[in-house]
């Protein structure tokens, strides 16, 4: 746990930067430190590794005064990402992931497994990229790298400064994917600065709003996009996601507002060519398979069809895997889209009580639900008067 008791930061020019700072950083969570340029979010987070020092008031880490501690040493236990990634050019990839266990004078050997170990964990194949250079590699590669860099020595915070800021949406995205799926894995305690609130509320257990130095407020995504606490809040949240009601109905989206309600399913009994077929006639590359009371029993994919393809003894139920991610009717729309960005789905069933089979919320159709109400509301605000 990191917390900040009574902190100030005022430079020489007198300027105060943070007016009494008291916050409690939750072990093995992301928090977010979001607000407008200048509040105070990088200063807050540089104060954790000393990268500069607080006028007044305390830093602790697991209960220990951060001021009590070698600087050079309590860095060397922090990772630390950055905006620009920093990657040393006349390093390889296998030597820069590996910069600060060969400080901490890891063996060759630990420091060979753990990098190609981080690699591996990220999508690179260290045979590949272990002796590329970072200039043979793209924004978004490099910045994986900078991310897993800060993973190598095994520190429990990492801090990250706008790190995927710099990167165009797609990078970006599957970066934020890549971090969530991290996160799942190693639960470490993640302080990470950014101006945009999407990003802030795709990450964040828990969101860190400033203004001017100080905490307006602070607390999960759901509960500060529900109640904000002032008119601030409210304005930098953005109108849009504080629209939580349904213009029609007066309640939140749930999934059965959202779903497809007739996406391409197959019963057991199909044989192979028979789903190759559907699937070619429905464009798509998955069945969602259910039995004769139409209850959800599997899917298949075409790659689990092909790999069994020459067997004309085998059905669709031989090869098919089971649903391990469903949400009933009733389940809001926010609870849903948590559940597909946590386990990096690009669909959802959804299921009534018994396990019968009612549709499938996709990317398209909570964007195309969205599209309509978003023009029903400019509709009546355009009749309006």
């Amino acid at each position: 746990m990191i917390q900040f008791d009574g902190v100030n930061k005022v430079y020489d020019d007198g300027h105060q930067v943070l007016k009494n700072l008291n916050l409690e950083i939750k072990q093995g969570e992301i928090t977010v430190l979001i607000g407008p340029s200048g509040c105070g979010k990088t200063t807050t987070m540089k104060l954790i590794n000393r990268l500069i020092s607080p006028s007044s008031g305390h830093i602790l880490v697991d209960g220990q005064d951060i001021s009590t501690v070698d600087p050079v040493a309590l860095r060397r236990k922090i990772g630390y990402v950055i905006q620009n990634i920093g990657l040393f050019p006349h390093m390889n990839i296998a030597r820069n992931v590996g910069v600060v266990p060969r400080m901490l004078k890891w063996d060759k050997a630990r420091i060979a497994s753990k990098v190609n170990e981080l690699l591996s964990m990220v999508g690179l194949d260290p045979r590949i990229f272990g002796n590329r250079y970072p200039s043979e590699l793209s924004g978004g590669q490099q910045q994986r790298i900078g991310v897993i860099r800060a993973l190598a020595a095994d520190p429990s915070i990492i801090l990250m400064d706008e790190p995927f800021s710099a990167l165009d949406p797609i990078s970006r995205e599957q970066l934020q994917d890549e971090l969530i799926r991290l996160q799942h894995e190693l639960k470490k305690t993640i302080v990470f600065v950014t101006h945009d609130m999407d990003e802030a509320i795709k990450l964040a257990d828990t969101i860190v709003l400033m203004n001017d130095g100080e905490i307006v407020q602070a607390g999960p995504p759901e509960r500060i996009l529900r109640h904000p606490a002032n008119d601030f809040v409210k304005s930098f949240i953005g109108q849009k996601r504080m629209q939580l009601e349904h213009p029609l109905r007066g309640s939140l989206p749930v999934a059965s507002d959202v779903m497809v309600e007739s996406p391409a399913v197959a019963s057991p009994t199909r044989g192979l060519a028979e789903a190759v077929k559907m699937m070619e006639k429905r464009r798509v590359d998955s069945l969602l398979i259910v039995d004769k009371g139409n209850r959800l029993v599997g899917s298949v994919s075409i790659y689990q069809v092909l790999d069994h393809y020459t067997d004309e003894s085998k059905t669709v139920a031989d090869v098919m895997k089971p649903i391990e991610h469903a949400v009933k009717t009733n389940t809001p729309l926010s609870v849903a889209l948590q559940l597909m960005s946590a386990h990096q789905l690009p669909n959802v069933p959804v299921i009534r009580d018994d396990n019968e089979f009612v549709g499938l919320i996709t990317r398209g159709s909570v964007v195309s639900h969205l599209a309509e109400v978003y023009s029903e509301e400019s509709g009546e605000t355009a009749n309006v008067g």
